[in-house]
C-alpha cells in the first residue's frame, strides 16, 4: 500500500500514546440532567485530543458512529496548531495561525489529524464507522491518511454532497458546488442500513388494475443484451389476449428464462397495459416487496440532505443570530448519516462539535422513532458555551421564537456537561485540590489495568470495591484527602476480609501503600487463596502522602 509522507510524521504517529489522561470535571450548573454521568448524553469542553484520551476509559470500543467536520485547511480559517509533541521542530509550530502563506500548512494539518484519528479508531466499535466532512484542499491527503490509520480494506465510500444550490457568480475558476464525506468502517463488520423509502418513491407505486396484492410499479421485462449474447433468453411468449407469439426486438432479450417466465405468468406478474394494448409486457414489482432504498454515494438532493444555506437558517432560528457560527451543517445531512450507520440505542461521537448539529440530529431522530441514541460532543473553542451548549439546551427545552412546532416545543432529552481537568497522572497530583474523585480515579485505573470500561453502578466505595473485569476483581483503597493517604493503606486484616475471586480471576488491589510483605500474601494460605495482586497508586499520590 502506498504510504503518505509528511513533515513531522515520525513525531506524531505514536503521539496519541504519550498523551496523558485528564480528569473530566462535572459542571452540573451547565447541564440538563437529573443525574450527572459520563453515561448520559455528553458535552465536553476542552482540546479534542486530550478529551478523546480522557473518554477512552468510558467509551473505548463503544461508539457506533463518528462524524467529524475538521478544519478544511483552506488557509482562511485561522486554526492554530497546539499539540505539545516532543519535538523541537513541532514545538516551533505552537501557537501559530496556519494561513495560506504557511508553506507547511498541509504538514501541520496532517500532524494535527493523525493522533486524533488514532484515538477515534480506538473509540469505535468493531462494527462502527467514521464519516468525515472535507473539501478539495485536503481530501486527497486525508484519504491516504485514513488508509494508513483505518486500513485501505475498510474504505466504504467517498460521498459527494451538494452543499450549494447555485454556483458563485464571482468565482474566478470552476465554482465548487460540493463537499466530500469520507467513510471508513473500523472493520469488515460494518454494515450500512438501507435508507427508508421517500414519499416520491412511494408515489410511483399505484394499482391501476385493482390487484389484490396492493400497489405496484412496473419495470422493463426486456434487457439490453442481444440475442447473440444471450441466445437462451431469445424466445417467443404468448400475448394473453390475442394468443399471438411476441418476440423481443433483435437487439434485446427477455430478462428471465423460459421456466422463470412461466412462473411469472402463473403468478400474474406481467402487465400488458390497461386494455392489453402493450406490444411488450411490463413486470409488476409490488411495494410490499420493496424493503428500503439503496444508499448512493452522490447526495445531490436538497430535499433529503439539505445544504449550507439551510443549515445557517436552522441555527439562526434557534439562536437568533445569523452569524453565530460560520459553517454549520444541516440537520438533515447528519440524520442521513445516522440512518445509514446507527440503530436506535447507539452512541454517536462528534469531536469537532461546532454548532452542535450532531446533537440536534440525534435528539430529533430519538423524538421521531422513540430511540435512545446518545451523543458525545467535544468542543474547545470560545463558542463551546454560547453556541454548542446553548443550541443543545434550546433544542431540548424549546425555542419560543422558532417557526417550526417541534423546535418551539422542544425535543426533550438530557445531557451532562464536563470540562477537561488536570492530568490524572504525572505532574498534576501535587496539591490536595487537584486530587481526582474516587469515581474518576476508579474509572481511569480500571481501564488502564483491564482494558475494559467500568460501570459506575458497580462501585461500592465504602467497601473499596470497583468492579469485575474478564480476568480481575478490582479494588481501590483511596480517599481524595492528603491526610487519609498519609495514614491509610492495605493491611492483612483488609486482605482477609476480601472474598476469594471466581475461578480463573485474581483480586487486583490499588492503594497508596500496603502493610504486609509480598511473601505474606504468597505464603499465608488464607491470603494465597485470595490471589491478591497489589498495585501502588500513581507515584505522585504516594509522594504527596509521605
Amino acid at each position: 500500500m502506498p504510504t503518505l509522507h509528511f513533515k513531522g510524521k515520525t513525531f506524531v504517529q505514536h503521539h496519541h500514546l504519550a498523551v496523558k489522561y485528564h480528569q473530566l470535571k462535572a459542571r452540573p450548573d451547565l447541564s440538563i440532567t437529573d443525574r450527572h454521568s459520563l453515561h448520559d448524553n455528553l458535552i465536553v469542553r476542552g482540546d479534542n485530543l486530550l478529551a478523546l484520551k480522557a473518554l477512552l476509559p468510558t467509551l473505548a470500543g463503544q461508539v457506533k458512529c463518528i462524524y467529524i467536520d475538521p478544519p478544511y485547511n483552506t488557509g482562511n480559517e485561522s486554526w492554530v496548531y497546539n499539540d505539545n509533541v516532543n519535538s523541537p521542530m513541532i514545538k516551533s509550530w505552537l501557537g501559530q495561525v496556519v494561513d495560506k502563506e504557511d508553506l507547511t500548512r498541509h504538514d501541520k494539518w496532517l500532524c494535527m489529524m493523525m493522533p486524533r484519528l488514532k484515538l477515534l479508531h480506538e473509540l469505535l466499535r468493531e462494527d462502527g464507522a467514521i464519516f468525515i466532512s472535507i473539501d478539495d484542499n485536503e481530501q486527497h491527503n486525508l484519504r491516504c491518511l485514513m488508509d494508513e490509520v483505518f486500513g485501505e480494506q475498510n474504505f466504504v465510500a467517498n460521498i459527494i454532497w451538494q452543499k450549494k444550490y447555485s454556483a458563485s457568480n464571482d468565482d474566478a475558476g470552476i465554482a465548487p458546488m460540493h463537499d466530500f464525506i469520507l467513510v471508513y468502517g473500523k472493520s469488515s463488520q460494518f454494515n450500512r442500513n438501507l435508507l427508508p423509502r421517500t414519499e416520491e418513491q412511494e408515489k410511483r407505486y399505484t394499482n391501476p388494475d385493482n390487484d389484490q396484492r396492493g400497489d405496484w410499479a412496473s419495470a422493463e421485462y426486456v434487457s439490453s443484451k442481444s440475442k447473440q449474447e444471450r441466445p437462451s433468453l431469445w424466445y417467443p411468449i404468448l400475448h394473453p389476449k390475442t394468443g399471438e407469439e411476441v418476440w423481443p426486438d433483435e437487439n434485446a432479450v427477455w430478462r428471465y428464462s423460459q421456466d422463470k417466465h412461466k412462473i411469472m405468468v402463473k403468478e400474474d406478474r406481467l402487465y400488458w397495459g390497461p386494455e392489453f394494448n402493450y406490444r411488450l409486457p411490463r413486470l409488476k414489482r409490488y411495494l410490499s416487496e420493496i424493503q428500503a432504498g439503496v444508499v448512493p454515494n452522490t447526495w445531490w438532493d436538497f430535499k433529503q440532505v439539505g445544504h449550507n444555506d439551510e443549515a445557517k437558517k436552522e441555527l439562526s432560528e434557534i439562536l437568533g443570530d445569523k452569524k453565530a457560527f460560520p459553517t454549520p451543517k444541516p440537520v438533515r445531512l447528519i440524520k442521513r448519516i445516522l440512518q445509514i450507520a446507527t440503530q436506535e440505542d447507539d452512541i454517536i461521537l462528534d469531536s469537532y462539535a461546532g454548532s452542535a448539529t450532531t446533537a440536534h440530529a440525534v435528539l430529533e431522530m430519538n423524538k421521531e422513532d422513540g430511540g435512545d441514541r446518545r451523543f458525545v460532543l467535544v468542543e474547545c473553542e470560545d463558542y463551546a458555551e454560547s453556541v454548542t451548549l446553548e443550541r443543545v439546551k434550546r433544542v431540548i427545552k424549546g425555542t419560543k421564537a422558532a417557526k417550526s412546532k417541534k423546535l418551539k416545543e422542544g425535543l426533550g432529552g438530557s445531557f451532562s456537561y464536563f470540562e477537561l481537568g488536570d492530568e490524572v497522572q504525572e505532574g498534576v497530583l501535587l496539591e490536595e485540590s487537584m486530587l481526582p474523585s474516587y469515581e474518576e480515579l476508579a474509572r481511569h485505573l480500571f481501564f488502564t489495568a483491564t482494558g475494559e470500561q467500568l460501570d459506575p453502578a458497580s462501585i461500592v466505595e465504602e467497601n473499596h470495591y470497583i468492579g469485575e473485569s474478564s480476568h480481575h476483581v478490582v479494588w481501590l483503597w483511596y480517599v481524595p484527602n492528603a491526610e487519609w493517604l498519609k495514614l491509610n493503606g492495605f493491611t492483612v486484616e483488609d486482605a482477609l476480609k476480601m472474598p476469594e475471586p471466581p475461578p480463573g480471576k485474581r483480586n487486583l488491589v490499588f492503594g497508596p501503600m500496603k502493610y504486609m510483605a509480598d511473601d505474606t500474601m504468597q505464603d499465608v494460605l488464607p491470603l494465597r487463596k485470595r490471589k491478591i495482586q497489589f498495585l501502588q497508586l500513581p507515584y505522585e499520590i504516594y509522594r504527596m502522602a509521605k
